[in-house]
């Protein structure tokens, strides 16, 4: 049997992601998903057409790990940098003609909730030179 508080408890929804996003030039985009060894989730070329009326503005590819959003962001992160630490040099040297960077989700629909990511899950961060942004959505 429940308690009152219990069945007084709202379910709220959170969804959290990590997602590698290289875009720019990008003459060869087969070639980048070769040397990482992932398949992109997501691609497009400068000129097709965007979400909304206006074409994109440049090339990109983008990969997401296979992590069920319900999972913490930290899990999301370090699924992410399992795959690509061991390309680190080349996504390095793939900044000096691209745009690469990680773009990180939280959606929830609670007002007061917040994250917490460990220090261990910042490693990527770092190590590519990139910033930690996070794009937070509240509904």
């Amino acid at each position: 049997m429940s308690s009152p508080e219990a069945e007084d408890e709202e379910t709220y929804f959170f969804a959290y992601s990590a997602t590698l996003r290289i875009f720019g030039d990008i003459p060869d985009m087969d070639a980048i998903s070769a040397v990482l060894g992932v398949q992109p989730t997501h691609t497009h070329r400068k000129g097709d057409s965007g979400r909304g009326t206006s074409p994109y503005d440049h090339d990109m590819l983008s990969y997401a790990p296979p992590v069920d959003q319900s999972e913490p962001l930290h899990k999301h992160i370090n699924a992410l940098w399992v795959k690509l630490k061991p390309h680190k040099e080349y996504l390095l040297e793939l900044k000096k003609s691209a745009t690469v960077d990680v773009f990180l989700g939280y959606r929830s629909d609670c007002e007061t909730a917040g994250i917490e990511v460990p220090h261990t899950s910042l490693q990527m961060f770092s190590e590519l030179e990139i910033p930690f942004g996070l794009s937070i959505i509240v509904s």
